[in-house]
């Protein structure tokens, strides 16, 4: 049940206000994706964490377009035709990756439900270009679900990134308030499942959701077991926060000590990785989960 109107948060509590860096903070980032024509989830879909990413000099790519063949209520990203998907985008990301030096590569997608294979071709283009310029990076696919298509996960999958990333968004029973009817609660456990059990052993499955939304504690529980269940070692909790032109309403701010508490579930659920924070998104500080790796 959601919380009445009358009772629903209306300003921002202090944990959630930040300082908005000035542009020359971030424009290194900023001038390589405008000279590229490449575009980020981080304005696609409104992020708040933009200013701050960007100003450590990273960026979370967004392929096949700025427009989704979905909407979910929840996302700022447009919806609508998309565009026809560009060849050299692949190279033009690897560039890009090079000018600015990342060491973690995230990448994720629109969905495009019009396209046969669901944007996997893309996916799998863009890693074999970065492993070609940039072998010394590693790579994070954040995908759609590909209509349900098991040979388009199998595809993403068999390139092996380093970590291959599926959001559940949100808890089951407020799947169909937050979803595109076209998206379902099984079926995105059943892609990162089939991930796991087409990737390399030593590559991640990692997903996220949102809170704020009117979830109780034991459905987050239940989530954090799915997802454990499905394969994924490592997931990301962050707040909900109503995006411009976005159709549902933050039900409640969670509290820093009440993310603490996620953290702890998850990690007794399981979980080798867990990022848990108000400004928590799927991609926030993600070179953190292939450090430890890395260093090894």
């Amino acid at each position: 049940m959601s919380t009445p109107a009358s009772q629903r948060p209306r300003t921002f509590p202090p944990w959630l206000r930040r300082r908005w860096p000035v542009p020359s903070e971030n424009a290194v980032v900023r001038n390589t994706l405008d000279a590229l024509t490449l575009n980020t989830v981080c304005a696609g879909a409104q992020c708040p964490n933009q200013g701050e990413c960007w100003q450590r000099g990273t960026a979370t790519f967004m392929i096949l377009g700025r427009v989704c063949t979905r909407k979910c209520p929840f996302c700022g990203v447009p919806s609508g035709t998309p565009e026809t998907p560009d060849p050299e985008e692949p190279a033009r990301i690897a560039e890009a990756v090079r000018r600015l030096g990342l060491r973690h590569v995230v990448v994720t997608t629109v969905t495009r439900d019009d396209l046969p294979d669901g944007g996997a071709a893309q996916l799998v283009a863009v890693t074999e270009q970065v492993r070609s310029r940039c072998p010394d990076a590693t790579i994070e696919l954040l995908t759609s679900d590909f209509g349900g298509a098991a040979d388009a996960v199998q595809r993403v999958a068999a390139a092996n990134p380093d970590v291959f990333a599926h959001n559940i968004e949100t808890v089951a029973r407020l799947h169909p308030l937050l979803r595109d009817p076209r998206a379902c609660y099984e079926r995105s456990l059943s892609v990162l499942e089939l991930a796991r059990e087409t990737l390399k052993p030593s590559c991640h499955v990692k997903s996220g959701f949102m809170v704020g939304c009117g979830e109780t504690d034991p459905e987050i529980q239940d989530t954090l077991r799915d997802l454990h269940n499905a394969g994924c070692d490592a997931v990301t909790i962050g707040q909900y926060l109503k995006p411009a032109g976005g159709h549902v309403d933050v039900q409640s701010f969670v509290p820093p000590e009440q993310f603490d508490r996620y953290e702890q579930m998850a990690r007794d659920t399981g979980f080798a990785f867990v990022m848990a924070g108000p400004f928590v998104r799927s991609s926030y500080h993600a070179e953190e989960l292939t450090e430890e790796q890395r260093a090894g």
